[in-house]
């Protein structure tokens, strides 16, 4: 049923290379690393190793490898699906346990989380975890052995995305609660704690020990810890939409939990499982907060692993609350469609993105060099990457201009990839909203002194992806392009 539910959400997706810019990038490095580049060292980006390993993976196994990581993407959120059921049925009708994890197979759609952004991987060894913790929270005995099994865990989700630290320290301080309710007291208590901590950080010591033995040790510490502190902080208006976007996606099934807990339907304070998922929804939410990133709501997708929990409670009992609980995974499901094909018009798909790919196809003789536009074309036109930041906005975004958020001064490295002159240089009109005006004015110099616009593929009402040629090798056509003026406008 769950697996049904979720190729319904989810198959229209399997031919789309450009869902979703995050994840283009991450199958771009785990490509590239099965092929001898190192994240952090030759390709950079802050997201930790296990990461690139998945996209890696999925990769490697032959076919279309923007299906293949999708199709990963797919049991991933199956499996969690099938953890959030067996969570929720020791205490929830059967039914009510089923909706739950439809429920939040259906509201990933909502939340950009179609394809394979990392919460989408790293949500299924939270679940497990969880789920121990709460077969530990309901049973006798001391809480060791499996508190230091779901703290491994926590710890491999640690190296698909590091915001998932703060939940992780709620899970040990539970864990420390329950394993004082069992009469564990001073150092037996200590080491309990002491054995979850370093279950926690093993993966991550382990990816830095790796890195140490290639002598890389300053790359992964620089990349993985450090580059985050000199970004610039976003924009506040964006910042606001974002969280007012994420309220907005989360308040109907919010309202049905809360709502449950009043009545005290199946849903009570007095449960001690109960009260791990409602502080298990705080820390998440804390989590967002501290993490403070709003401008995509993937970023609050955690949240929904506890209130799917939370929601199998109050969705059985009466009729009314069946009918309710059912009628939510029914608006995800269309919503979550409408919430596709909008992407699709306003972003392009296969299609447009194969035109760009024709456009800007090197044919061996170079790099092409993507400023702003879908990562996707590196990987689909066989491209080789011009630069070590081959993340469009790490060279091009004010939030990235500090030399301390990179390891490199944005504009100098921008300068030498200019000076190697990619073959096609490709751009997005309108401009990012976001974006360094310094870079652009870089750019616009070497586009004028040496380059043509040559195509230009329009992939929405108001977005048209710009390809320029080398002015001696250009083939020009020229539909579809922005008047100079308008290009212009702005530097």
């Amino acid at each position: 049923m769950l697996l049904l539910v979720a190729l319904a959400a989810r198959w229209r997706t399997f031919d789309n290379p450009v869902i979703g810019f995050d994840e283009q990038f991450y199958l771009l490095v785990g490509d590239r690393l099965r092929h001898g580049l190192l994240p952090f060292v030759d390709i950079f980006d802050r997201k930790p190793i296990g990461l690139f390993l998945l996209y890696a993976a999925a990769s490697a196994t032959g076919g279309d490898p923007f299906v293949r990581y999708k199709l990963l993407a797919l049991v991933f959120v199956v499996a969690t699906a099938v953890l959030i059921v067996r969570v929720t049925r020791h205490r929830a009708e059967p039914l009510a346990a089923l909706t739950a994890g439809c429920f939040y197979i259906a509201w990933l759609n909502l939340m950009e989380g179609e394809g394979g952004q990392a919460p989408v991987f790293y949500n299924l060894p939270m679940m497990a975890a969880a789920a121990m913790i709460t077969d530990v929270t309901r049973r006798s005995g001391s809480p060791r052995r499996i508190g230091a099994y779901a703290m491994t865990l926590v710890g491999l989700a640690m190296q698909i995305k590091y915001s998932v630290v703060f939940e992780g320290v709620f899970f040990g301080c539970w864990l420390i609660v329950v394993a004082w309710g069992r009469g564990e007291r001073e150092w037996t208590l200590l080491g309990s704690a002491t054995l979850w901590i370093g279950c926690a950080l093993a993966p991550t010591a382990v990816a830095l020990l790796v890195y140490a033995g290639l002598g890389h040790a300053r790359e992964f510490v620089f990349a993985n810890f450090l580059s985050v502190l000199g970004q610039g902080r976003p924009d506040a208006v964006e910042q606001l939409q974002g969280a007012a976007t994420m309220a907005l996606i989360l308040a109907l099934p919010g309202a049905f939990v809360l709502g449950g807990w009043r009545g005290r339907t199946r849903l009570t304070t007095a449960d001690p499982v109960s009260r791990f998922l409602m502080g298990w929804s705080a820390a998440a939410a804390a989590s967002l907060i501290l993490y403070w990133r709003f401008a995509s709501p993937h970023y609050a997708m955690p949240l929904l692993l506890p209130l799917a929990c939370l929601l199998a409670r109050v969705a059985g009992g009466t009729g009314r609350r069946r009918t309710t609980g059912a009628a939510l995974v029914l608006l995800g499901l269309v919503a979550g469609q409408v919430a596709l094909e909008t992407s699709r018009r306003n972003k392009g798909a296969a299609r447009e993105a194969a035109m760009v790919a024709r456009a800007a196809d090197p044919r061996s003789r170079g790099c092409i060099y993507v400023f702003d536009g879908y990562p996707a074309l590196y990987m689909l036109a066989r491209s080789c990457l011009p630069t070590r930041w081959p993340f469009p906005a790490h060279l091009s975004t004010r939030d990235e201009s500090d030399p301390d958020a990179l390891g490199v001064d944005p504009l100098a490295e921008l300068r030498r990839v200019l000076a190697t002159r990619p073959v096609a240089i490709v751009d997005d009109f309108p401009r990012f909203v976001g974006g360094n005006p310094m870079a652009h004015r870089l750019l616009q110099a070497t586009l004028d002194a040496r380059y043509v616009l040559a195509t230009c593929v329009q992939t929405g009402p108001h977005r048209v992806r710009l390809i320029y040629q080398r002015e001696e090798e250009a083939v020009i056509n020229p539909l579809n392009c922005p008047s100079d003026a308008l290009l212009r406008r702005g530097y």
